[in-house]
């Protein structure tokens, strides 16, 4: 088994003990990522829709450094501090993916990181 450690300076650098992605043979487990800026380490600043597109950038980030894309994304896992914003995550998640779209679970959680409404993590499954 091939295990390599994943690291980016275009995604935000870990806030704890974690890699942000680990790589075993062709596949990726990038840690969760919320909508932290990596150039400044801190949140972005805009609405809840600015805040999932953040979201989706550092998982991009992380997920070309390890030699793929999103569209290599068979698991997403979303974590929201409120569930009302379901179908918001759906409507941009759509303009990051194509069908057939990658497995997903959504969660409602009473909080995250750094205060932060989002979280996401994802398995990459590299060609």
């Amino acid at each position: 088994m091939s295990r390599e450690i994943i690291h980016t300076e275009n995604a935000p650098q870990a806030i704890g003990t974690y890699s942000q992605a680990i790589k075993v043979d062709k596949t990726v487990y990038i840690s969760g990522q919320i909508p932290l800026v990596p150039a400044t380490m801190t949140m972005n600043d805009g609405d809840m829709a600015a805040n999932i597109h953040q979201v989706f950038k550092n998982l991009s980030a992380v997920a070309e450094a390890a030699g793929g894309s999103l569209n290599d994304t068979v698991k997403l896992n979303v974590f929201l501090t409120d569930l009302a914003n379901f179908a918001l995550v759906n409507e941009i998640m759509a303009q990051y993916f194509q069908a057939p779209y990658p497995a997903r679970a959504a969660v409602g959680v009473a909080a995250l990181p750094r205060g932060a409404q989002v979280e996401m993590d994802a398995v990459l499954v590299l060609p």
